[in-house]
Order: C-alpha cells, then structure tokens, then sequence
C-alpha cells in the first residue's frame, strides 16, 4: 500500500493498494498553490482511506518532467513524510504515470474488465504544460503485456510547433494533452513496476529547464 504524490501538473495525492486499487485520492488542478495545498490532501486521503500510516509500505512520487518550483513541493513533500514515517521513497516518471493509466484504460476496454494487463501497440504521446508557450513531451511506442509503458523518446520540453521535427514518426503517435497528473496512476504504477521487477526512476527530478531564479555567483556590491 502506498501514498502517491505528483506535483508535476496541479498537486494531486492518493491512497493505492496493488489489490484493491484507488482508496482514496485527492487533487487541485491549479498549478501555482502546490505548497498551499499538498499537506491538507495528504491529510485527507490518509482519513478518507482510514489507512494508518505505519501501514504503508513506502511513498510514491512523480519525479517529472515539470516545472522546477512545483515539482520540488511534491518531491520535498514525499521525502518529509517517507522520513518520518520511517518508509522508503519509490520514483516514477510523471509521464509514465500517464501512458499507463492510458494502456490500462484500453487493456480494459478490450478484455471488458476493469483491472489486469494486455500488450498495446497504440503509439501514444503525452504532453503536460510547461508554461512560456511549451509542452514537456514522451513518445511511448505501447505497452507490454502488464500495460507498463514503452517509452522510446524523451521526457524533452519543446514548443507546440516543434514536436513533429523533434518525434520520430509523429504522425503515427496518438497524441495526449493531459491537463494534470493523476497521484492514483503514479502509486498503481509504482506497485506495478515493484510488482513485475521494472526499474523506478533515479532520483533526479526532471526539470528540464533551470529555475527562473537562481542565487547570486557572490556578495552584491552597495553603492551610495
């Protein structure tokens, strides 16, 4: 069982249990109250779930593509509570979350059940928001037969215009503009990467691009 975190989007957090699915999740879509939100949402989810926190196998977290000051309350957030509670932290990539929520949507409409795997050859790409006129981007050839996606190019950041020259095969891709990431796809990915022995992610979060402020190279000279 684990608590899932993603702020790569809008803030969103959940409950998930490898059985029994989503127990709870909770999600704001707006993506500039990440740090006003992410503590009542854990709070809320840990209730609504009446899931005790020395239950919980470990804390999931999306590790991006997003925005450098949204992304790191979601990360700082989920390493704070996993070292509290005394529980590991496991890394997904944001984008992956997506694709797999997607190929387990299709594997499902095609078997008629609600839960399980099934290869897909469907190309998909995905695309969050990355603000300034451009999209972070993941090109995913399908899926295996766990509906893992196979991701084949990317995470990269890009204008709109741009992403037909820089995808290989663009035109054969599916194209999925997802407005926020979903915390309940981050966990149910990450106890099915544990599950089938896939990789997580590394711990560097994908910022893709440098913050808007940095500190300062050394002392600022004051003139009168």
């Amino acid at each position: 069982m684990l608590l899932a975190i993603d702020t790569s989007a809008g803030t969103s957090v959940a409950v998930v249990d490898r059985d029994r699915g989503v127990l709870a999740e909770r999600s704001v879509e707006d993506t500039r109250r990440h740090a006003e939100v992410i503590g009542t949402l854990i709070l809320e989810c840990l209730e609504a779930s009446s899931v005790a926190v020395e239950t919980l196998s470990g804390i999931a977290v999306g590790m991006g593509p997003g925005p450098f000051t949204g992304l790191r309350v979601g990360i700082a957030a989920a390493n704070a509570f996993a070292f509290g509670a005394g529980k590991p932290v496991v890394r997904v990539v944001s984008h992956d979350a997506v694709a797999y929520a997607h190929y387990v949507a299709a594997a499902a409409s095609a078997s008629g059940i609600v839960t399980g795997g099934g290869a897909d050859a469907t190309p998909l790409l995905v695309t969050t928001d990355a603000r300034r006129h451009e999209r972070y981007w993941s090109a995913y050839s399908g899926a295996d037969e766990f509906a893992l996606p196979i991701r084949v190019q990317g995470p990269g950041l890009q204008r709109p215009d741009e992403l037909p020259e820089v995808v290989t095969g663009y035109d054969g891709y599916q194209r999925w503009d997802a407005d926020w990431v979903s915390a309940a796809s981050v966990g149910l990915l990450a106890e099915s990467l544990y599950l089938h022995r896939r990789a997580f992610a590394g711990a560097e979060p994908l910022y893709l691009r440098s913050p808007d402020v940095t500190p300062s190279s050394g002392p600022r000279r004051v003139t009168a």
